[in-house]
């Protein structure tokens, strides 16, 4: 992912060049915003794309990077239609390919779709399909729903996703038993995003301008590792270091920066990432280096950042190590943890996957 390299509007299929630079490129029938990796070892390549539609009927699809002829192309047996634009999509974190091939969205609710068909070796996938295997509501007291921001799945415990709302709660699910495990009061304010740092133990980003780390063995307490400087700053997005769990990253609504924190010093940023032009949109740390992560914003830039000398002052602030411009705006990121040298943005109706 050079920093000279720029996407070429018209790049093709069969285009040599395209198959040199490593950038391949899939158009959407619509404006894409949740999108993600598939983890299984026996799914390369393959994602799932979702729309933002200011309706009620939105779209998902399901894509797959045909490396032969670098073509990105969808299943029309794995399309489904999916009630609001959801806000976030992960599939299973199952390497192994142990579980079931299923793959979680959360928009009004959190559900869990489940794809079959496409495991049986054979060329038709007329045979595939993607079913809703549950809808899991956390609120039965009330007809109305608080809308879902965000939600992660726990790697190291694959039957546990935890959800974040703007009614101010984190929700934590056993998908097995579709039954809540935990819910809690966050926050003071809406709740942006929510990442797991380990089995038991997750953070939180709100409006309210805080990250806060809770333990699920003392569901009481919880731990503030930052408040945004200005008060009633919204921090929207969070990243939890997987290789390192002391570090995390956060962006301020609306702001060019994005905050480095050590859980081990609370409330004083390691390093904030200062060279990006515009608002940031997201973040990845590397899912292979403790050092590395990857933001991405307004500007249409992806920047990734070697990380390891955050220890010491860099006079004048850190540079990235690479950037990478897209056509658009990047709204979403994410960093393949199966295939670690393929980042994956979306910007506008585009998805394209970078290999770094």
């Amino acid at each position: 992912m050079g920093a000279s390299r720029s996407s070429d509007p018209n790049q093709d299929g069969s285009d040599e060049q395209q198959k040199r630079s490593e950038i391949y490129t899939y158009e959407a029938p619509w404006h894409i915003y949740a999108m993600n990796w598939s983890v299984r070892r026996d799914k390369k390549y393959r994602l799932a794309i979702a729309s933002l539609r200011e309706q009620y009927p939105n779209q998902v699809e399901i894509v797959q990077l045909d490396d032969s002829n670098g073509e990105i192309r969808s299943d029309p047996n794995l399309s489904f239609e999916h009630p609001y634009p959801p806000t976030k999509t992960i599939f299973i974190p199952d390497k192994e390919c142990q579980k079931p091939d299923l793959l979680a969205t959360s928009s009004d609710f959190l559900r869990v779709w489940r794809i079959s068909g496409e495991d049986e070796e054979s060329d038709s996938s007329s045979s595939s399909s993607v079913e809703l295997k549950s809808l899991l509501n956390g609120n039965k007291s009330s007809e109305f729903c608080g809308p879902l921001t965000s939600f992660d799945w726990n790697e190291a415990e694959p039957k546990r996703i935890g959800t974040s709302s703007i009614d101010t709660t984190c929700t934590i699910w056993d998908i097995e038993r579709e039954a809540v495990d935990t819910q809690l009061i966050a926050h003071d304010k809406e709740v942006y995003d929510i990442a797991w740092g380990g089995v038991g133990v997750f953070a939180s980003v709100s409006a309210d301008g805080s990250v806060r780390v809770f333990d699920l063995r003392d569901k009481e307490h919880s731990t503030i590792i930052y408040e945004s400087s200005e008060p009633d700053t919204p921090l929207v997005r969070l990243g939890w270091n997987k290789q390192d769990p002391r570090y995390m990253a956060t962006i301020i609504m609306d702001s060019a920066k994005v905050v480095v924190l050590d859980i081990r010093f609370p409330t004083l940023p390691v390093v904030e990432l200062q060279r990006h032009q515009a608002s940031v949109n997201a973040i990845a740390w590397a899912p292979h280096s403790s050092c590395h992560i990857c933001t991405a914003g307004d500007d249409s830039q992806a920047l990734i950042w070697d990380l390891s000398s955050m220890g010491q002052p860099v006079e004048g602030g850190l540079d990235p190590i690479l950037a990478y411009t897209a056509g658009a705006e990047i709204e979403q990121l994410q960093w393949s943890s199966s295939q670690p040298d393929w980042v994956a943005i979306a910007f506008s109706t585009k998805l394209q996957i970078l290999r770094v």
